[in-house]
């Protein structure tokens, strides 16, 4: 059953704001429709790209759009929001601490993506990395908070979290040996949705763990998916002005697997929404099919929810 919208993070970020007034305008009798992005996709299946979509309506806690979303398959970054929840859940439970300093040099050499790598801080605390891998998926940081975690136990947590087709499988590597798991993670949109729903909505752990999760989600850096129709700011979107909360994780892989999760909520509606594209990324050209499937999803999350 999905809580009353007044005791999620999605209502209580927007009261901040506007004192409850943008919640009281919602539109419950309004089904979101979908009609370009499923044209968009069909497109790219036709193409013999790999599509699963999955968007579901915070309020009504309903399915508004599906497409394989039970089929597992890679979707690389997205693992940091199971290894941020295990992170939070053991902050919250003192198991792990929060201040612990990890020095980079400790840690296997990754260049594949993130900001530590060009800091002169060598240390920095769990926290902070956190911060990075939430907001840049960086690369040093999400290996740190896999190594404080360790995956057995946010397998175990994926499992309990309800995640019985998704997995993280391994660490952020530069190259990838016949010896290592050939992805980071694989994940279903179905269940990366509905974790994002549980997130805002308080109920992944606990709702401490889930509040903690979703502000670090709400730093991310990365608009260039989903999040470009937003037209917010991709260093600072966390307060903004006409009530929009949008919080999300994106992946790329070079192989050709893009993949997002996330929620929009605006005073018409809060949506849940997962999208992974699979595709042979052999031109620009290809490229661009693939990421305009995700603009015209993010274009049309907007006009469901403003």
């Amino acid at each position: 059953m999905v809580p009353d919208p007044d005791q999620s993070i999605v209502a209580t970020r927007r009261q901040r704001r506007h004192s409850g007034s943008r919640t009281s305008r919602r539109r419950t009798d309004r089904r979101p429709g979908f009609p370009l992005t499923l044209a968009a996709l069909e497109g790219l299946a036709v193409a013999g790209a790999q599509v699963s979509v999955h968007v579901a309506d915070l309020d009504r806690g309903s399915t508004v759009l599906t497409g394989d979303d039970f089929v597992t398959l890679p979707v690389g970054g997205l693992g940091v929001i199971p290894l941020l929840i295990e992170t939070a859940a053991g902050f919250d439970d003192g198991t792990v601490d929060p201040a612990r300093l990890v020095k980079r040099d400790d840690l296997d050499p990754v260049s594949v993506s993130g900001i530590w790598r060009h800091l002169a801080a060598s240390e920095l605390s769990l926290t902070d990395l956190a911060v990075l891998a939430a907001a840049q998926g960086d690369a040093y940081a999400t290996n740190a908070l896999l190594e404080a975690t360790g995956i057995e136990a946010i397998t175990r947590r994926m499992v309990d979290l309800g995640m019985r087709r998704s997995a993280l499988l391994d660490r952020v590597r530069d190259e990838r040996g016949p010896d290592d798991a050939p992805h980071v993670s694989l994940g279903t949109t179905r269940e990366y949705a509905t974790l994002m729903s549980d997130l805002v909505g308080g109920r992944a752990v606990n709702p401490a763990v889930s509040a903690q999760v979703s502000e670090w989600l709400t730093i991310g850096q990365d608009l260039s998916l989903v999040g470009a129709a937003t037209n917010l700011r991709a260093f600072g979107h966390d307060d903004d002005a006409h009530g929009l909360l949008f919080l999300n994780r994106t992946a790329y892989d070079d192989t050709g697997v893009r993949a997002e999760a996330g929620v929009i909520a605006g005073p018409r509606a809060g949506l849940a929404y997962a999208l992974t594209v699979c595709f042979d990324d052999v031109s620009p050209l290809h490229r661009d099919r693939a990421h305009h499937a995700f603009r015209t999803l993010g274009t049309e999350l907007m006009e469901n929810v403003h």
